[in-house]
């Protein structure tokens, strides 16, 4: 990690950036959080490990438009969301030096007490120069152990890959992580009959308190203003009043990022129910490969997603419609 600091010190130093963007100790050291840094000395509180799993491409549409360059530090999941934000004109390539840091697999606090443990102080074992096998929790009952991999965030038991879609420059090693298949769980749920399905999404989402995390913390979501904030509308700025309504938030948001998500695993990461709401996005992805040909977003900046370019190929309705 003392690289980076070291390197964004240079780069703060010389003139080339105005500020960094990176993440800072939170109340826990578990619990890292986004932060901008102006000085080296404000560089001291810079962190980043196994919990540093917050995408920061977001933070750059208001970072863009400041004086001067960011320094943002992206890992290669997030350059995909940075990628799409440039396609969608919400970032300026000229304002950001990029360093691709490389990753071992991030983690979640709330896969380590789901296996058991509980009081947690401290989790050693997550930085970037330890060896990925185990953590050792040290709680008020004594010090507990997990596995690296059982502590990681499901979207990185799918990883897309370890390879920077854009950078500057890269910084660290990355290790392989992806052990199960992207569309399992999607495939899982395919399966269940309509009734299943319905039960399924019901239980998960009647669990929604409406914080509006989800949309927050999402690159796709980017607009100036949310029609879910909008006065016109008896669903802005407040919890669901009902199951329609509860409902009616999470797909109406799929669909409006459908064929523009990459897949970042930031929704379901930052919900504080646990709803597994990047299953919604997962589904229109396998969907769009299935009618209309592989596709990722954000794997460049300049092809047109299928859902927003026509061609006489491209699947009938009636097609969609057989299929259920």
């Amino acid at each position: 990690m003392q690289e980076l600091v070291n390197r964004a010190k240079e780069l703060l130093a010389d003139g080339t950036v105005s500020r960094v963007l990176g993440w800072k100790a939170g109340d826990m050291s578990y619990n890292p959080e986004p932060a901008y840094f102006n000085s080296a000395e404000e560089l001291e509180n810079f962190v980043y490990d196994g919990f540093c799993g917050a995408n920061l491409s977001k933070y750059m549409i208001e970072a863009s438009k400041l004086e001067g360059k960011t320094l943002v530090f992206l890992k290669p999941c997030d350059t995909y969301s940075f990628n799409q934000l440039i396609k969608e004109h919400r970032v300026d390539r000229e304002k950001a030096y990029i360093i691709g840091v490389g990753c071992k697999g991030k983690l979640s606090v709330e896969n380590i007490k789901a296996q058991g443990i509980k009081g947690i102080e401290s989790i050693e074992g997550a930085g970037m120069n330890d060896g990925c096998d185990t953590l050792t929790v040290k709680t008020l009952y004594g010090d507990k152990t997990c596995s690296y991999n059982s502590a990681m965030l499901e979207r990185c038991h799918v990883c897309k890959g370890k390879e920077h879609q854009v950078s500057d420059e890269v910084m660290l090693e990355s290790r392989d992580t992806k052990d199960a298949e992207r569309f399992a769980e999607v495939e899982m749920i395919e399966a269940m009959s309509p009734a299943e399905k319905f039960a399924f999404f019901q239980e998960e989402l009647s669990k929604c308190i409406r914080c509006n995390a989800c949309r927050n913390v999402c690159p796709a979501c980017s607009c100036r203003k949310c029609v879910f904030d909008s006065n016109k509308f008896d669903s802005a700025q407040k919890a669901n009043v009902d199951s329609f309504e509860e409902k009616m938030f999470h797909v109406i948001r799929a669909f409006h990022v459908a064929g523009r998500c990459t897949d970042c695993g930031e929704c379901s990461r930052v919900c504080p129910q646990g709803i597994p709401l990047h299953l919604f996005n997962r589904k229109f992805i396998k969907d769009i490969d299935t009618f209309y040909g592989e596709f990722q977003a954000g794997a460049d900046t300049e092809s047109r997603g299928p859902l927003t370019n026509f061609t006489f190929d491209d699947v009938e309705p009636s097609i969609v419609r057989e299929r259920g």
